[in-house]
């Protein structure tokens, strides 16, 4: 049974916060709010995460996962980019994207595309999602909540914890965070290709 966390959206409680890190640091799966949607999360060394997230959203082995950054320092940690790219990417951080990218040997391999060894990364501007960040000190490997066959992700943390109660360990809520995932800009090639247009402003990119 998941347990469920209600925490303030400006002013996050630090020992719920801490509450919630021990139960990723042990191995389990939380959902977590974005600036975007809510997420599912796990520790980017946990393999039985990323499979109950696999099981969870039905997803095959071609799909980007990714790792939520506290910071730029961190994002570049276990992406690579060259300055055109770095100065891109940063001025559009923190904020509703995931970067596609050619991922660094310190990336976990489980989580990189089979064929083009990249890596989902990005940093949210949320505070409760950075309250996490920080508190775990390292980026949280992570995946939109887009249950299969809906169109829309879940946005009540009260009903996630009724609809995934046996399935993660714990919901972490701090009220509505919107039901459009990040705009997904792939920098694979060098070049920018916007492949998902969401809750960040794509035009940027074009």
């Amino acid at each position: 049974m998941a347990k469920y966390f209600d925490v303030h959206p400006d002013n996050p409680q630090r020992r719920v916060i801490g509450q919630v890190v021990e139960i990723i640091r042990s191995g389990g799966l939380v959902v977590y709010p974005t600036d975007s949607c809510f997420a599912l999360g796990c520790h980017p060394g946990n393999k039985e995460g990323l499979d109950r997230i696999r099981e969870i959203r039905r997803l095959d082995d071609r799909h980007h996962f990714t790792l939520v950054c506290r910071d730029f320092a961190q994002l570049g940690q276990f992406s690579r980019m060259d300055n055109a790219v770095f100065r891109t990417v940063r001025a559009a951080t923190p904020g509703s994207y995931t970067f596609i990218l050619p991922a660094t040997s310190e990336a976990p391999r489980r989580m990189l595309h089979p064929k083009k060894r990249t890596v989902g990364v990005r940093i949210p501007d949320h505070t409760v999602a950075q309250a996490l960040l920080a508190e775990l000190d390292e980026p949280l490997l992570s995946s939109t909540l887009l249950l299969p066959g809906e169109e829309e992700p879940l946005t009540i943390g009260w009903d996630i914890k009724e609809r995934l109660d046996h399935a993660v360990d714990a919901v972490l809520d701090s009220g509505d965070c919107g039901t459009e995932p990040t705009t997904v800009v792939d920098f694979s090639d060098g070049v920018a290709e916007v492949v998902r247009r969401g809750a960040g402003d794509p035009e940027i990119f074009e």
